[in-house]
C-alpha cells in the first residue's frame, strides 16, 4: 500500500519512527509528512533513513506536480502519529494551511489518528467535541492510553505504542464499510437497581467498551442504536442513544429495538438481582438497627430471552465479565455460559479492582456457540471493538 504518515509537533514524535519502520518492514511504501513543529523533536534525516523516501514538509514544494493534492489522492492509508490537540482542532474545522492538512483533505483513504497530549488537554471540552466530530466523519482514533506523560505527570493522553498503532491502522485499511445498510443494537454501561430514591445496587462499568463498539460500528457504515445504562462517557455522534437506568428498563428498550436489528451486542453489565421492594422515601439508618436485610429477586435474563425470540439471520453477541484470573477456568465459565445463553458469540473479559471496568483498555477472548476460541484482542477499547466486529461482521 501507499501509506502517508503524518507527524505533528509533540514529544511523542519520537515514537513515529517506530510506526514508519514497522510499516516499511511490512512491505509498504511510506511517505512521511512532518510539520515544522514535528521536526523540532525529530530531524528530517531520521525519517528519510527509516522511510527510504524524502520527507515532505513544505506546502509549496513540488508545485508543478501538484504534490499537495497528489499525495492524498495516491494514498491508500493516512496515519497521523502523534496527533496533537491543535492538529485535531484544525482537522475538525477543515483548516488546511500546511502540507499535511492539504493531503488529508485531498484524500479519500482511511485516516487513523494516534492522539498524544496531556490529560487536561484530552479532557478539555473543545478536544472532546473535536474528537466526536472527527469520529462522526469516519476518522479512526487509536488511543490515547493511560500512562506516564512528560515530566512527572501521568494519566490518559499517552500515545499508543507503535505496534498497536500499526496493527490497528492496517486492520482498518483492510476493511470496507462492511456494515453499511445493517442495523446494529448495542448495550453499554452498568444498570442500577434502586433501593430508595437515593441508593441503588450497581456495578463499576463505565460503558466505555459498549460506546467504543457503537463508534466502530457507525464508522463501518451501520445504523446504530445504543442502549446506554448510566454511561460515564459521551456517546459517539451519529448514533441513536436510548438512556436507561435499571435492568428492567434496559430489557424493555432492547426488546423494543431488537426485532429489526441484524446484529445485537450485549456489552452492558446487567445486574442479576434487584431489590424485591423499592422504598419511596430514604431509608434511615436509625430505622434499621445494626443490621439491614435486603430481599432480592432475579432480573430477567435478557440475552437468553433474545436468543429464544430472535428473527431469522440475526447475530447475537453476549459479554461475560468474570473475576477468574486462571485462563482455563475462565474459558470453562465462558463455555458453560454460552451454552446456557444461546448466543452466537460470547466475549469473555477479566474484571477486577484495577482491570476491565472503568479503564481505558481491555483484553478479551471471543468464543463461538460451540465454545471454540475464534479470536482474542487486547489494547484500547476501540481497537478491541473493531476486532470484535471483524469476527462477527
Amino acid at each position: 500500500m501507499n501509506i502517508v504518515v503524518g507527524v505533528t509537533g509533540g514529544i511523542a514524535a519520537y515514537k513515529a519512527v517506530g510506526v514508519v519502520r514497522s510499516l516499511v518492514l511490512a512491505g509498504h511504501s511510506v511517505r512521511v509528512i512532518a510539520t515544522d513543529a514535528a521536526l523540532r523533536f525529530v530531524g528530517k534525516p531520521t525519517f528519510e533513513a527509516i522511510s527510504r523516501n524524502p520527507v515532505n514538509t513544505d506546502l509549496y514544494e513540488g508545485v508543478s506536480e501538484v504534490r499537495h493534492v497528489a499525495m492524498g489522492q495516491e494514498a491508500d492509508l493516512i496515519v497521523v502519529a502523534p496527533a496533537t490537540a491543535s492538529f485535531m482542532a484544525k482537522l475538525a474545522a477543515g483548516i488546511a494551511d500546511d502540507l499535511l492538512g492539504n493531503t488529508i483533505l485531498a484524500s479519500t483513504a482511511p485516516i487513523v489518528l494516534a492522539p498524544a497530549m496531556h490529560t487536561e488537554m484530552w479532557r478539555n471540552p473543545a478536544t472532546v467535541a473535536n474528537v466526536a466530530l472527527l469520529r462522526s466523519r469516519g476518522i479512526h482514533l487509536v488511543g490515547p492510553e493511560s500512562g506516564q506523560l512528560t515530566g512527572k505527570d501521568s494519566g490518559i493522553g499517552r500515545m499508543s505504542e507503535p505496534d498497536a498503532i500499526v496493527d490497528a491502522a492496517l486492520a482498518i485499511a483492510g476493511r470496507t464499510r462492511d456494515l453499511a445498510g445493517r442495523r446494529v443494537l448495542i448495550t453499554a454501561g452498568g444498570t442500577r437497581e434502586p433501593l430508595d430514591p437515593v441508593r441503588f445496587i450497581g456495578n463499576r462499568s463505565s460503558g466505555r467498551q459498549g460506546v467504543a463498539l457503537a463508534a466502530a460500528a457507525a464508522a463501518r457504515g451501520a445504523d446504530v442504536t445504543l442502549v446506554g445504562a448510566n454511561l460515564e462517557v459521551d456517546a459517539p455522534a451519529g448514533v441513536t442513544v436510548v438512556h436507561v437506568g435499571s435492568a428492567l428498563e434496559l430489557s424493555d428498550a432492547v426488546h423494543s429495538s431488537a426485532p429489526s436489528a441484524h446484529l445485537v451486542i450485549m456489552a452492558a453489565a446487567v445486574a442479576d438481582f434487584r431489590p424485591e421492594t423499592v422504598v419511596e422515601s430514604k431509608i434511615k439508618k436509625d430505622s434499621t438497627g445494626d443490621r439491614m436485610t435486603l430481599s432480592l429477586v432475579k432480573n430477567p435474563d435478557i440475552l437468553h430471552d433474545l436468543a429464544l425470540t430472535r428473527p431469522d439471520g440475526q447475530v447475537i453477541v453476549g459479554f461475560a465479565a468474570e473475576t477468574e484470573s486462571d485462563r482455563d477456568a475462565l474459558l470453562e465459565l465462558g463455555r458453560t455460559k454460552i451454552a446456557r445463553k444461546g448466543s452466537d458469540y460470547l466475549v469473555l473479559n477479566t474484571v477486577g479492582w484495577t482491570v476491565g471496568f472503568a479503564t481505558e483498555g481491555n483484553a478479551v477472548v471471543v468464543l463461538n456457540s460451540a465454545g471454540d476460541i475464534v479470536g482474542e484482542a487486547s489494547g484500547s477499547k476501540l481497537s478491541v471493538a473493531d476486532r470484535i466486529l471483524d469476527l462477527v461482521s
